[in-house]
């Protein structure tokens, strides 16, 4: 099957992940947006919005006053106008009453941010994954639903036009049946040392950052941007990349979720996890296996921030194995066909990646507005992102048990298994209440 006919198909494959149409689609509607977290992946979602000419820009919000005039500095330059500043999200969703709410803070605040924007009844653009814990994720869907807003993720995969083209691909049966799947990102690192502890900076509410997660000492290892790789605020490679990929997967099949799970991995290169009044180092593990079992493939993620690609020809994205071949959906090297018989054609499609960052904000964006304005779900909508986000959630669930789970994916419970159900929550800390 050659690369022209999948070309051909691709207008059709765009429109059908809600891409194509919004190209020509003129609106006068501008919408009263804010932002809370306004470092620097905020700044990048803010800026696509911004260049849609499609919002005004009414109030910013971060704990750290520092990021916060420079974002305000920013914004102020762009638009020609001051956007008012908060360090306390509720109070700004109070004060300004937006109509959409942008949330690029680190995943332990997604929930309840996302839920009290959705409670004040504003559409919501919210970071990957969903949630810190499967549960908060699981709120999140219900407090859009009776809401009624609009929620769209940032899995701009599933918009960027070599990934639609290569899951059309799919969906076309050219790879015969599949029976596995296999997710990779392969990186560099080396041993970690410790960090000295010291005082957050000037103008910055540590203990506002910390919220309902453990409040741990500051250090630069965390703020800014170290975060991911600190088990309180995120959950590691496997959630910050491996959701993407992941995502993949239920992109492609009609499954929504795994009957089980089972992770392992470590930390033999980083070293041991140090946390002390006076240092510390990151907790994630340095590489991660998990097997997410389906009723009718087997998918795989994998992970090393260690020894770097090696002999992987493709270091980054997801490989599907099917009877005819082999299609690995990647980042920057496009999708790529291997057709098992040497004989047949492969087939290949390049990257259509915004630039400088290599993203596809600027359609996922537009994909967002015209979700509020037809009354339909985005493309990244939160009941489908929820269900990818679980995935990692799981694998690192059965990563802390150190053993393999169960899952119930229409119940969104692990069957008879009280210790393994008490990890999809956790308890918040001081006056921070955990949603139900």
């Amino acid at each position: 099957m050659q690369r022209r006919h999948f070309l051909q198909s691709a207008a059709a494959a765009s429109a059908a992940f809600g891409a194509i149409p919004l190209l020509g689609q003129k609106s006068d509607k501008r919408y009263r947006t804010a932002l809370i977290g306004s470092g620097w992946w905020g700044m990048n979602i803010l800026r696509e919005a911004m260049a849609s000419k499609r919002i005004d820009v009414v109030a910013l919000c971060d704990v750290d006053e520092n990021v916060l005039t420079n974002a305000a500095g920013d914004v102020a330059i762009d638009s020609g106008k001051e956007p008012k500043t908060y360090k306390d999200y509720r109070e700004l969703l109070d004060k300004e009453k937006p109509e959409v709410v942008i949330i690029a803070t680190p995943d332990h605040w997604h929930a309840l941010q996302s839920i009290a924007a959705a409670m004040a009844g504003a559409h919501i653009y919210v970071e990957k994954p969903t949630g810190h814990t499967v549960k908060e994720s699981s709120a999140m869907v219900r407090a859009a639903r009776d809401a009624g807003v609009k929620v769209q993720v940032g899995l701009h995969r599933r918009i960027g036009p070599h990934h639609v083209e290569a899951i059309k691909f799919l969906k076309s049966g050219a790879l015969g049946k599949i029976g596995e799947v296999r997710c990779l990102v392969a990186g560099k690192g080396g041993p970690e040392v410790p960090k000295p502890n010291s005082e957050p900076p000037d103008g910055m509410d540590w203990d506002m950052y910390c919220g309902p997660a453990p409040l741990r000492p500051f250090n630069t290892k965390i703020h800014p941007g170290g975060w991911r790789n600190f088990l309180d605020f995120a959950n590691g490679t496997m959630a910050d990349w491996g959701v993407h990929w992941l995502d993949q997967v239920l992109l492609w099949t009609d499954e929504k979720a795994p009957k089980s799970v089972y992770c392992t991995g470590g930390r033999p290169v980083a070293g041991p996890i140090v946390l002390t009044d006076k240092q510390q180092t990151s907790d994630a593990p340095d590489h991660q296996v998990a097997v997410f079992q389906f009723e009718q493939f087997t998918a795989t993620w994998e992970h090393r921030k260690f020894a770097g690609s090696g002999d992987e020809k493709h270091p980054i994205g997801t490989r599907f194995f099917g009877e005819k071949g082999v299609l690995h959906i990647g980042w920057r090297d496009g999708w790529t066909f291997y057709p098992a018989n040497s004989k047949d054609a492969g087939a290949h499609g390049d990257h259509q990646l915004q630039e400088p960052d290599g993203h596809n904000i600027a359609l996922l964006w537009a994909d967002f507005l015209d979700s509020i304005e037809q009354k339909r779900e985005p493309v990244a909508g939160i009941e489908s992102a929820h269900r990818s986000s679980c995935l990692p959630l799981l694998g690192m669930l059965s990563y802390k048990l150190g053993r393999s789970i169960a899952w119930d994916g229409e119940k969104e419970v692990i069957p008879g298994d009280a210790e393994a159900n008490k990890l999809l929550s956790r308890a918040y800390r001081g006056p921070w209440e955990y949603p139900v």
